[in-house]
């Protein structure tokens, strides 16, 4: 019900609401912290009358010369919910980690919430962060069915040291890198990193704690594990002190189509100590596909606003596409080019796009083109920041099918060993890392990125496919991991970001290699050996091409 008291078409009781906070008298001390750490305002102190019904003796009342109340009335202070649709309960459960007594926790609503119904209020469709709200996922169903008859220790992963590693940019074939070499021609460059990638997450989408734990991270595995390990930088440019910094190695800067971000980079290039990894160039999201991704004004503030040449304090969405390209093909060849200038071609240059039926265009796009150096796809389950809802559970193409799709179309072109393509898009979704990336490069992929997962892993997060939290988009991250506010992002310890980086590579890395080794492949990543897997589908299996299993 609204504060005035009155019930409209939109007033939502508890019963309407999703999440649904459990407080228990007997517990609290009243000492304030979960209302203080609600990122949403959800809760609030509040007093209560109760009613108590008082047993009382009739015989005293024909004793007495005064009227006696058989109800006494008791008045306390407590935890209140509000019911309005902007401070509605996200589930975050802030409030039971700080409580000192155990004395509430929000509890999932068993019944159909009519939150849904109502969240379109003055006429806006609903906006999220996180990802589709599904637990179905094909990459989990795959097994890898063809293993070793013979334990050997040569190819057990826990008793032999061998290293992953995978190629970034256009390898030409061996008769033409040798003629190049012997004419003193250009050669396309080429990178050596870690088949996992962190994807494009922008400074402006995360926290300064969050982004500078990331490379903490990343700069530790590369100089003291010797991993090569790479972090895409999103699209929205990145602190201008890490483009002037010798850690600009490890890092891919993300530039999009309209040129976002473009700015800051172009002025920083006369000073940089090092060359980038790579270049990515976005052209589409997997999760929300032809829409972009959209930076709320919550989170704009002075620096990245600085950042990013706009006014403080505006919603920044994904630019189109820059007003001298008209078509996919223009837009890769041109920006391949550009960019590829800017660093004297010493670079690597490829585009981002959005899984779909039509990738195969772009890829054969690529193949003509020599100065393109891979293609990433992203498929319909990736994306943390903010989007319309209709477009993240409609849109989208499912990533397995698509970077099958295009590497049989490599094999065929007689590309598969010289154009790589990177995978994005769900990958660890329920918590299987290494068993989907292993499967999407048996599929064909040369590598994989993954973004919610590193948020997850590394930082708490805790948005589930179940629409808990899901508020990447507001600035109000009950975590602090995508929020601008000091007040919220100084929860989070950079330091512990880092290890817990460094952990999940480590992780991964044994994991993988678990899967690897007993294939025969401890010398190389298995790329494209689809007769290694196997489904309990029919239909899936005819559809990837790999075999049926019961």
């Amino acid at each position: 019900m609204s504060s005035n008291r009155t019930i409209k078409p939109s007033s939502l009781s508890l019963s309407d609401l999703p999440w649904q906070i459990d407080w228990k008298k007997d517990r609290c001390t009243l000492c304030g912290q979960c209302t203080a750490v609600c990122p949403v305002q959800a809760i609030e102190l509040s007093v209560f009358r109760k009613r108590n019904i008082a047993a009382i003796n009739p015989s005293s009342l024909l004793n007495s010369s005064e009227e006696r109340s058989l109800s006494q009335f008791e008045t306390y202070y407590g935890i209140k919910q509000k019911t309005t649709i902007e401070e509605a309960c996200i589930g975050c459960a802030m409030c039971s980690m700080v409580c000192p007594n155990d004395a509430i926790a929000p509890h999932r609503n068993q019944e159909t919430d009519r939150y849904r119904f109502h969240i379109n209020q003055d006429g806006e469709p609903r906006k999220r962060g996180g990802r589709r709200n599904s637990t179905n996922s094909l990459l989990d169903r795959i097994k890898f069915i063809r293993i070793s008859m013979l334990t050997d220790p040569a190819l057990d992963a826990g008793r032999h040291e061998f290293e992953l590693r995978t190629l970034l940019g256009r390898i030409l074939p061996p008769k033409e890198n040798m003629a190049r070499l012997r004419n003193n021609g250009w050669i396309p460059p080429v990178r050596e990193i870690y088949p996992l990638i962190i994807g494009g997450m922008s400074f402006g989408a995360l926290s300064p704690t969050m982004w500078e734990g990331l490379q903490m991270g990343i700069a530790y595995l590369n100089e003291q594990l010797g991993m090569p390990v790479r972090m895409s930088t999103g699209e929205g440019g990145c602190p201008p002190r890490l483009l002037r910094s010798r850690f600009l190695k490890y890092v891919i800067l993300q530039i999009a189509s309209g040129y976002f971000g473009w700015d800051e980079i172009i002025h920083a290039i006369p000073y940089m100590k090092e060359d980038p990894c790579a270049i990515e160039i976005k052209y589409g999201q997997g999760a929300k596909p032809g829409d972009g991704g959209l930076l709320m004004w919550h989170k704009v503030n002075k620096l990245i606003a600085a950042i990013r040449g706009v006014p403080q304090g505006v919603s920044l969405p994904s630019p189109p596409t820059h007003q001298t390209q008209y078509s996919i093909e223009e837009s890769v060849a041109k920006m391949i080019i550009s960019m590829s200038m800017a660093w004297g071609f010493r670079v690597p240059v490829y585009p981002k796009i959005s899984a779909s039926s039509t990738s195969l265009a772009v890829l054969n796009n690529l193949t003509r083109n020599d100065y393109a150096s891979g293609l990433v796809i992203d498929g319909e389950d990736g994306g943390t920041g903010a989007a319309y809802s209709v477009s993240m559970d409609h849109m989208g193409h499912p990533i397995a099918s698509c970077i099958r799709d295009n590497y049989l179309n490599l094999v065929r072109l007689g590309k598969q060993n010289e154009l790589p393509i990177f995978a994005g898009g769900g990958i660890g979704k329920n918590g299987n890392l290494a068993a989907n990336a292993a499967a999407l490069i048996m599929l064909g992929a040369s590598g994989v990125q993954i973004g919610k997962y590193v948020m997850q892993a590394a930082a708490g997060c805790i948005g589930t496919e179940t629409d808990r939290c899901n508020m990447c988009n507001t600035g109000v991250c009950p975590k602090g991991i995508t929020s601008q506010d000091p007040r919220l992002y100084r929860r989070l310890d950079p330091e512990d970001v880092a290890q817990r980086i460094v952990d999940l590579f480590v992780s991964f890395d044994i994991e993988l290699k678990k899967i690897v080794a007993p294939l025969g492949r401890s010398t190389s990543l298995p790329i494209g050996m689809s007769d290694a897997l196997g489904i309990d589908d029919y239909q899936v299996a005819q559809r990837l091409n790999i075999k049926y299993v019961v």
